[in-house]
Order: structure tokens, then sequence, then C-alpha cells
């Protein structure tokens, strides 16, 4: 194939948004506080940002992170690595020290751009890595990606040679369990999940978006904000999803759309704002990331009865978007189902020898994709273990109906085995959830003497609740009305707040790290006098 006609026949990312900027010039692309970018200024920003870093000597296939909060900033910088055909490097601004430094020299990172704010904790780490190109994503000296787009320099579109299987991003997973892995996603990939997540969860070119979860994380960025850029839908970024923030932009700009995991929804409903502002114009509430309880999406659903409800559920690998519950699916019976698989994905559910389990029963989620990562950054071995049999193995357990809706059940790691029974921590935090002095709970697996892993749950009072002795043992006797004995908890511990990432998702290793001792003290009994 000449030159020509492969540029011609060209689809990446960069060549997808511009096509959305010839159909939509002069509407407003993206907004972040007093900043509106219209497709137009949007498209030449990128262009500047993508011009500028190859003037400062990075070439195709260089890795450049992003450290810092929602801006459009960040954006502006996504964008630009993407027309450049730099590999655009996603950091948890949670992150610091070492563990900063993990993700940058994994991924062997040539640049580092960050939010002053962040600016200590990149001095920290300045003499440790190989990032040789500092600049920050806004408000700051020297190299600024927000300064770079909106001043004077080349914004035509950079002449690099690329292609759909180049490597647009390396994400990496949360590492809630263990090291973080760089999940390698092309051009391709991406648009094949923009494509799965429009058709899936129906967005439209008229909606007006807030996104206000991390764009370092898959979810706000690949299910949400990008298909809606290459739709011409205009998205409002915001730092992060404070309820009042929220609820009031929805009112004020007329937000039809957003999306927040079960965490976020949670805070959301607790919050005078949630009641004290008019939320009428939200058509369509996307929920995922982690999986929802069934009694907080019932109240969701009574207190805003206007909007469709969508459920996603996936992983970054993927993209993530694997499988969707759309509205017109939603049964009282489906109410935990996350749907079947969207329009690229092709899922099962299997035992240890990669059989189909039948209807019902349990096993391992694995799916096929286009979407899926070409591999993990410089891990071959875990590669080819995650893609054993040729599936993508999740790392999830799940189950089908007879309709082919799928259920997860728990990850695989996160299942108790108590007595030498298995047991789902999920199944637990969801009839507890129906206990009314319940805000928040986690199940979690700690060690003990004579159960091998004792049922556990740490419960965050609602408002106003006593978290004592006997609110305890009230909770055990709600377990126990509606869940076999083996499966109540044989311990209860109060915390104000769950501790959760930046993402929203719950940290089961803390609070298992964190109890740990106390069961310990509980089975050994009273010391001697």
């Amino acid at each position: 194939m000449s030159r020509t006609v492969a540029r011609a026949r060209r689809d990446t990312i960069g060549d997808a948004l511009g096509r959305s900027v010839v159909r939509n010039p002069e509407k407003d692309a993206v907004v972040f506080g007093e900043r509106r970018w219209s497709y137009a200024e949007l498209d030449a920003g990128a262009n500047r940002v993508a011009n500028a870093l190859l003037e400062r000597g990075l070439g195709k296939g260089d890795r450049v992170a992003a450290y810092g909060m929602n801006s459009d900033a960040y954006v502006l910088l996504w964008l630009g690595c993407a027309r450049a055909g730099l590999i655009h490097v996603p950091v948890n601004f949670a992150l610091a020290g070492d563990e900063l430094l993990y993700i940058l020299d994994q991924s062997g990172a040539r640049a580092l751009f960050h939010d002053p704010a962040l600016g200590g904790n990149v001095d920290a780490v300045r003499g440790r890595t190989e990032a040789s190109i500092h600049g920050t994503l806004l408000d700051g000296d020297g190299f600024d990606v927000l300064g770079v787009a909106r001043g004077g320099g080349d914004a035509t579109e950079p002449g690099v040679e690329l292609a759909g299987e180049d490597a647009a991003q390396i994400l990496y997973t949360s590492g809630t369990t263990a090291a973080p892995k760089g999940a390698v996603l092309s051009h391709r990939a991406c648009l094949a999940h923009y494509t799965s997540c429009i058709e899936a969860l129906e967005f439209r070119h008229e909606d007006r978006a807030l996104h206000s979860l991390p764009l370092y994380h898959s979810a706000q960025m690949h299910v949400f904000l990008m298909p809606a850029l290459l739709l011409g839908s205009t998205n409002f970024v915001v730092g992060k999803p404070d309820p009042e923030l929220c609820c009031g932009l929805v009112e004020d700009e007329g937000i039809g759309s957003m999306f927040a995991p079960p965490t976020v929804w949670i805070s959301l409903l607790r919050h005078p704002a949630f009641d004290a502002r008019d939320l009428s114009s939200l058509r369509s509430i996307y929920y995922g990331a982690s999986i929802m309880p069934v009694p907080v999406l019932r109240e969701l659903r009574e207190r805003l009865p206007s909007p469709r409800f969508y459920n996603c559920y996936g992983q970054s690998e993927i993209g993530p978007l694997a499988t969707a519950l759309r509205p017109d699916e939603i049964t009282e019976e489906r109410l935990a189902s996350v749907g079947r698989p969207v329009l690229n994905v092709e899922t099962r559910v299997v035992d240890p020898e990669m059989n189909d389990v039948p209807v019902g029963e349990h096993g391992e989620i694995v799916h096929r994709s286009p979407q899926l990562l070409s591999g993990y950054w410089e891990k071959p071995e875990e590669t080819e273990e995650a893609f054993r049999g040729g599936w993508f193995h999740s790392g999830d357990l799940g189950y089908l109906d007879e309709e082919g809706y799928l259920y997860v059940v728990d990850r695989v790691k996160d299942v108790i085995n108590t007595g030498g029974i298995t047991v789902s921590g999920r199944e637990v935090e969801d009839v507890l959830y129906g206990h009314e002095a319940v805000s928040e709970v986690a199940v979690v697996a700690l060690p003990d003497e004579k159960w091998i892993e004792a049922v556990t749950a740490v419960v965050a009072p609602k408002a106003g609740v006593e978290p004592d002795d006997a609110l305890a043992e009230g909770l055990k006797a709600h377990a126990g009305r509606s869940l076999a004995p083996f499966k109540v908890p044989k311990h209860v511990f109060f915390v104000e707040d769950l501790p959760r990432n930046t993402a929203g998702k719950i940290l089961k290793r803390e609070l298992r790290s964190r109890f740990a001792g106390e069961v310990s003290r509980i089975s050994a009994g009273p010391s001697e006098p």
C-alpha cells in the first residue's frame, strides 16, 4: 500500500477527533471553570501541544507521563500526545515517592508534566528518574501545556506517520492487590471501544455531560469523555466529584448525563445538595467501576425517577467497557446484573480448564475483543498468562442467567473461604446495605484459626448513628435473616469512612491490613491477669 493511500485510509484517535471538529467547529467541546474550548479551538490547541512536544526532541513511541488532576490542560496533553504519536502515561495524582517513581521507571517515560501543586512530589524523584523533559499542565513556568495550547505556536497537524496498531496509551491498573501493570492500548483498540460505548450507552450529539471522576482512570476518559468528543457533545470537566459542585452544575448548566462509581453516588445521595438542587435535566445516569449495591441502586432510582440508568462493567485492559445493562433491560430480577457484552466484545464464563460453566454456576469471566490491550508493557509472562487459552482472563468471578445476562459475584481474589466454604463478600454487602443504619459497608476475609478466613464487615454508619456493640449484634442478626449462618459476619468493625482510591474504589487490602490484628486479639481472648 502506498503512503498516500495509507494516509487517506488512516484511522487514529487524532483522525477521529478531526472528523468531529469538521462537523462541530464552533460548538463548545470542553468547559473547565471559566474556560470554554470550541471544537476548533480544542483541535488547534492539541496540535500546538503536539508540535511543541516534538520540538523538544520527543519522537514517535516515546512515553509522556501526565501527573495531575482533571483540567482542560490534562485533556489537551492527551490529545496532543495522540496527534504526535507519543504514548500517553496517566499517573494517579495520589501517588508519590516510590509509587510515582515505579510508574515513571517501568514505563520508561522521557517526559513528565504535572500540576504545580504536585511539584514537591516531582522534585523528590527528579534525580532518580530518566524523564529528562519536565513541564507543568497549567499555571506553571517553562513548558506549560495550557500556555502552549493557548499560545501562537504551530497549530497545523504534525506530519507523523501513524497506524491503528500504534500504542496510544499505557494505562496502569489500580494496583489494589499487587504492583500495577501497564496495559498498552492502541489507537485501533480505543476506537473500537469508543464505538461500543456510543452504541451501548446511547450517547447523543446534543448531550451535555459532566465529567467529575479522575481522567487518569480509564472509565471517565475512555467510556465517557472521548466517545462524547467524537460525537460532538459538550463536556463539563471538574476537578473532583464534589457533591455541592456537581449538583450545582447539573442545575446551572442543564447537565443531561453523569457517570460515577457507587461510592460517589452514595456520597451524593447523603449530601443536602442532592435534594436542594434541581436535577431534573439529568437524562442518563451511569454507574460502574465497582459493584453497585442493589439497595443503593433502588434508593437512587426512587429519588431520581426520571433519568435512564445504565450499569457499566469492565476493566482497564478492555477499554474498559465490556458489558452494559441498559434501561430497557432493567427489571427487578436483573438489578444486580451488569448486562450483556457490548458491540465489540465476546464474553464467556469458564472453569479452570476453559470449559463453559452451566447457567447459574460460578466461573471466571473471560473476553475476546478488538478493544483489548496489546499486552502489558514489558511484562511478556504476565501478558501470556492473561491471554491463556486465547481469551483474556478478567480475574472476576461471575455467572450467566438463561438469557445471557452476566452477574459479577466478586473478584476471584476477594472470595472468602470460611470453613472450607466459599462466600462472596458482595452478597453479604448487599444484605447489610438493607439495614437502616448503614451508609457504606465492605466485607473482607480476615485470617482465623478456626474458620481459615472469617467473614468480616467494616461499616461506616449513617450520620447520627452510634457505632456500638448493640449495633454490631443488630447487623449480624439482620444478616442472619437473609443469609445462611456461615455467610453471617463473624466480626463487625466501624469506621467513619471507608478507604478508597481516587477513582472511588474501596481499598479492601487496607481494611484487611488494618483489622487483621483486631481479629487475632479477639480470637486470643483476654490476657491472663
